[in-house]
């Protein structure tokens, strides 16, 4: 990372803090993208999900659990990235709680998985077995 950033201030909370945290958020985004072939993984499937889940969800309410779903693979996956990038940088040889805290990580992104395999099962489910049946 290049550059230095603003230390964090509750006071000022202008238009420019905020293109400054969406440019960090952007640069968190294009880090992951680069160095984390998890999360190249799951942007690659959220590209073929999302416009499925606009399209075969029921109404708003199906749509953002499907959508939802998916984006909070994502979401967990750069909370572990950040997790194993903060033990690997601070405890370079192995230790009981730093492999706990990568396990963890790595927990909460497979609990979202299940999520979406949940969701998408029980909102999708239903309509394609009809279908199947009918035929």
């Amino acid at each position: 990372m290049t550059g230095t950033r603003l230390v964090a201030n509750a006071v000022s909370r202008g238009p420019r803090q905020i293109l400054l945290a969406l440019r960090y958020s952007m640069q968190g985004l294009g880090a992951a993208l680069r160095h984390e072939a998890s999360f190249r993984l799951e942007a690659q499937l959220a590209v073929i999900l999302v416009p499925l889940a606009l399209y075969f969800g029921g109404g708003a309410v199906e749509r953002v659990l499907l959508v939802g779903s998916v984006l909070m693979v994502m979401v967990a996956e750069l909370l572990n990235g950040s997790i194993e990038a903060v033990v690997d940088k601070t405890t370079p040889e192995f230790h009981e709680l730093a492999g706990r805290a990568k396990d963890m990580g790595s927990a909460a992104v497979f609990l979202c998985m299940m999520n979406v395999l949940l969701t998408w099962g029980l909102i999708l489910g239903p309509s394609l077995l009809q279908r199947v049946l009918a035929n």
